[in-house]
C-alpha cells in the first residue's frame, strides 16, 4: 500500500497530467521538448514536521520540485502561458482531492539555456509546497 506522502505526489503528478505540455515523474531531461512545454515532476523532501500530541500528528510542509522547460522561437510567452496553467491547475483543487490541506506553487526563477545547434531552453525549478498531515512519519 502506498503512503500517504507516494498518493500525494500521484495525486499531483495527475492534476498536472491534464495540461497540455508533456508531465512526466521524475525522469531525465529528454532529449527533445514537445511543442507545449515539458514538466518533470520530483519528489523533493518533506521538511522537519511540527509535531502535535494527543493524538500524535505529524504537520508537514513538502516541498517538491516541478522542472518547467519551453524551447522555441517564442520562449518568453510560452513560458509564460506554462506556468499560468501550472497555477490554473493547482488552484482549481488545492486540497487535492483532500489529501492535503493545501497545495501552492511558489514564483519560479527563468533562465535560458543555450543548445548547441538547435532553439535555446527557457526552464525554472518550480517549487511546489504540499502541506499534508498524517498520524505516522513512515506512512
Amino acid at each position: 500500500m502506498p503512503t500517504l506522502r507516494k498518493t500525494i505526489l500521484a495525486a499531483l503528478h495527475a492534476r498536472l497530467s491534464e495540461l497540455p505540455a508533456a508531465v512526466l515523474r521524475g525522469e531525465v531531461l529528454p532529449e527533445r521538448v514537445p511543442g507545449d512545454g515539458l514538466l518533470i515532476l520530483r519528489d523533493g523532501e518533506p521538511e522537519e514536521p511540527e509535531v502535535t500530541l494527543s493524538p500524535l500528528t505529524y504537520h508537514y510542509q513538502h516541498r517538491a520540485e516541478l522542472e518547467a522547460v519551453v524551447q522555441g522561437a517564442d520562449r518568453d510567452a510560452a513560458f509564460d502561458t506554462l506556468t499560468a496553467s501550472i497555477g490554473s491547475a493547482l488552484a482549481a483543487d488545492r486540497t487535492l482531492g483532500g489529501l492535503c490541506g493545501w497545495v501552492e506553487a511558489e514564483a519560479p526563477r527563468p533562465v535560458d539555456l543555450p543548445v548547441e545547434g538547435a532553439a535555446s531552453l527557457k526552464a525554472a525549478v518550480i517549487p511546489v509546497v504540499l502541506h499534508y498531515t498524517t498520524a505516522d512519519p513512515l506512512g
